[in-house]
C-alpha cells in the first residue's frame, strides 16, 4: 500500500511536459501524413499508444525503483533473448529486421532494450561504486552494453547501437570513468568504426559517403529527403507557413516525414518560433530528469534518471541535427514528437522510472 500523501511528490512539472509533447505529436503526425490518406491510421494508432502510455507512467512510479534492482538478470536475459527471436523469425522494413510482427502492432524490442540497458548499467555502477575504477571495472560494464549493442548491429541498426554506447560513456564518466580511459575508448572506437565500414550495410555506408560527399545532383537518392528537409525548414521562415499548410509537408516531397524528419515539419509549419519552443519543451523535460538524478539520495536511482535524461538529450540532438544537415541520416526518432509506439513506450517506462526516484526522495520544490 502506498502511504498518504505519497502522490504529492510526483512531478507533475514532468508529466505535464510530457503529456504536452505527446500531444503535440499526434497533432504534427496528423500533418505530416495529410497527403498520404493510406497512411491515415496511424494517427489513431498514436493516440493509442499516449493513451496506454500515461497510465504505464504511473504504474511504473508507482513501483519503488530499487525493485529492478533485483530482476537485472533476468531483465536482461529476456531481452537478449527477444532480440535473437527478432533476427530469426522477423521481416525486414528498409533492408533492416527490426520489427517483430504480431498482427496487431509491430514491435521493436530495441526502444526497450535501451531502458534495460539503463537499468542494468546503473545496478553494476551503483553495485561496484567502492570498486577500484580500473580497467577491469571499466570493461566489464562496457560488456554490459556490448552485450546488447552486438545484437542490435547485426539487424542491421547501426545508429540505436551508437546511442546505446553513449548512454554507457556518459554514465560510466558520471561513475567515475577517468579521462584516460575514456580517451582511449573514443580513439578505439573511432578505429573499429574506420575499419568496420567496409563491412556495414551499404545503405549505411550510402548515408555516410553521401553526407561527406554530396553527388552533384540531388534530385534523387540519400540526399534528396535532407534537402527537402532544409527547404522546408526555410520556407517556415519565423512564424511558419500554418499548421497544415507547409508546401514540402503536404506536397509529400519528403520521405518518413512522420518519423525522422518531424522536426522539419514543424519548422515549416511553426517556423523558427515553433521549432525553438519544441527544442526548450524537450530542453525542460530533460532539466527535470537531471534534477531527479540530482535530489535523489540513492546512487542507483540518480543513475536511473541521469541514464534517462541522457538518452533523451542524445536521440533529440541527432535528430534534429540530421534534419539540418549537421549529421549523416541515422534513423533515429525525435522523442515524444515522433510516430512510433515501441519508442513512444519506452520512453513512457523511462519518465515512469524517473518519477519513482523522485516520488522518493521528498516534496518537490521548482
Amino acid at each position: 500500500m502506498l502511504r498518504s500523501g505519497f502522490w504529492r511528490h510526483f512531478d507533475f512539472w514532468l508529466l505535464g511536459a510530457v503529456v504536452l509533447a505527446m500531444v503535440f505529436g499526434v497533432a504534427m503526425v496528423r500533418s505530416a501524413i495529410g497527403c498520404n490518406q493510406s497512411l491515415a491510421d496511424l494517427v489513431t494508432r498514436q493516440v493509442i499508444f499516449v493513451g496506454l502510455g500515461i497510465p504505464v507512467i504511473v504504474i511504473v512510479a508507482a513501483i519503488d525503483f530499487r525493485f529492478w534492482g533485483g530482476v537485472i538478470r533476468p531483465m536482461y536475459a529476456v531481452i537478449v533473448i527477444f532480440l535473437v527471436v527478432l533476427r530469426v523469425t522477423a521481416g525486414q522494413r528498409f533492408g533492416a529486421t527490426r520489427w517483430i510482427e504480431t498482427g496487431l502492432v509491430s514491435i521493436q524490442p530495441t526502444e526497450l532494450a535501451k531502458i534495460v540497458i539503463i537499468l542494468t548499467l546503473a545496478y553494476y555502477f551503483y553495485r561496484s561504486s567502492e570498486d577500484e575504477h580500473s580497467w577491469v571495472w571499466m570493461v566489464k560494464s562496457l560488456l554490459i552494453a556490448v552485450g546488447i549493442a552486438g545484437l542490435i548491429f547485426i539487424q542491421p541498426n547501426l545508429s540505436n547501437v551508437i546511442v546505446v554506447l553513449v548512454v554507457w560513456a556518459a554514465m560510466a564518466w558520471i561513475s567515475g570513468l577517468q579521462l584516460k580511459q575514456l580517451g582511449i575508448m573514443v580513439f578505439g572506437a573511432l578505429a573499429v568504426a574506420v575499419i568496420s565500414f567496409p563491412f556495414i550495410a551499404s545503405y549505411q555506408q550510402q548515408r555516410v559517403l553521401t553526407f561527406f560527399f554530396p553527388p552533384p545532383n540531388a534530385s534523387q537518392g540519400a540526399t534528396y529527403n535532407v534537402i527537402q528537409a532544409l527547404i522546408a525548414m526555410g520556407a517556415g521562415g519565423l512564424a511558419g507557413e500554418g499548421y497544415g499548410h507547409g508546401t514540402q509537408t503536404q506536397l509529400c516531397f519528403m520521405k518518413v516525414r512522420q518519423t525522422d524528419f518531424i522536426f522539419s515539419v514543424v519548422g515549416e509549419e511553426f517556423g523558427f518560433i515553433g521549432a525553438l519552443l519544441v527544442v526548450l519543451l524537450l530542453g525542460f523535460i530533460i532539466y527535470r530528469c537531471l534534477r531527479a538524478a540530482r535530489l535523489s539520495g540513492d546512487p542507483f536511482g540518480s543513475l536511473i534518471a541521469y541514464g534517462v535524461a541522457i538518452l533523451i538529450f542524445f536521440q533529440s540532438a541527432v535528430n534534429i541535427a540530421v534534419t539540418l544537415k549537421l549529421l549523416p541520416v541515422t534513423g533515429l526518432p525525435l522523442p515524444f514528437i515522433s510516430y512510433g509506439g515501441s519508442g513512444l513506450l519506452s520512453l513512457m517506462i523511462g519518465i515512469g522510472l524517473v518519477e519513482s526516484v523522485i516520488l522518493r526522495h521528498k516534496p518537490l520544490d521548482f
